[in-house]
């Protein structure tokens, strides 16, 4: 069975995440490249092990979190798909097809408008990547640049996340810099993201939440 930890030393996915790294910030976007991609596995095999999967597939989980963005490097747009495509031509043959497909749907399903959810390491795929907001997304160093651009001041003004699973929800909770920018903001960029959360959690059986600063919005 292929594993996280052959996974995140392959050369070829390694260089592939380092080049969605470059490309990511030369587009001036937030952060894609090697610390998104293995804060993504380590939460989506604590997303598995949470929800109750099996060992193969807490495995599968962590490598489609570490994996999922390493095809931006060839654009933005349609990512998912580049990524789903650059997965299979690394591992086809060297893994079980099933294990592959498995994947596959996860990587492509990530990011993608009219979503379905065809496996459970789909689901917690979206809700490992969309829980990823946080400061230390933010490549921009110049405060100015960061101020004017909503991804980046959002992303820069949650100070601390998490993802609690209490009976049967799974909430988001977010420490949110409120001077910093009005929590409105998060919800102008971030609720079809949130939307993808409630229907992975309820893919996997749960009720999905949001908590901002102690306010809870189930």
């Amino acid at each position: 069975m292929l594993t996280y930890s052959q996974v995140k030393k392959n050369p070829q996915v390694l260089e592939f995440i380092k080049a969605t790294e470059i490309a990511a910030g030369e587009l001036s976007y937030t952060d894609h490249g090697i610390r998104h991609a293995q804060l993504v596995a380590d939460r989506a095999r604590t997303i598995a092990i949470e929800v109750g999967l099996s060992k193969k597939e807490q495995e599968l989980s962590a490598i489609a979190g570490f994996c999922h963005d390493m095809g931006m490097f060839l654009g933005r747009s349609e990512h998912h798909y580049w990524g789903s495509l650059v997965f299979s031509q690394i591992f086809l043959g060297k893994i079980p097809t099933d294990d592959l497909v498995t994947v596959m749907q996860a990587i492509v399903n990530h990011d993608k408008e009219g979503v379905i959810i065809l496996n459970k390491i789909s689901a917690i795929l979206i809700l490992a990547d969309k829980a990823d907001v946080h400061k230390s997304r933010v490549i921009e160093k110049d405060m100015k640049k960061v101020k004017k651009d909503i991804h980046d001041r959002v992303n820069y003004a949650v100070e601390e996340i998490r993802l609690s699973f209490k009976d049967n929800n799974i909430i988001l909770k977010l420490k949110v810099d409120d001077k910093f920018v009005p929590v409105m903001e998060y919800f102008e960029i971030f609720t079809p993201r949130m939307a993808y959360c409630r229907s992975a959690a309820q893919y996997l059986g749960y009720k999905f939440g949001l908590e901002i600063n102690n306010f809870k919005l189930l």
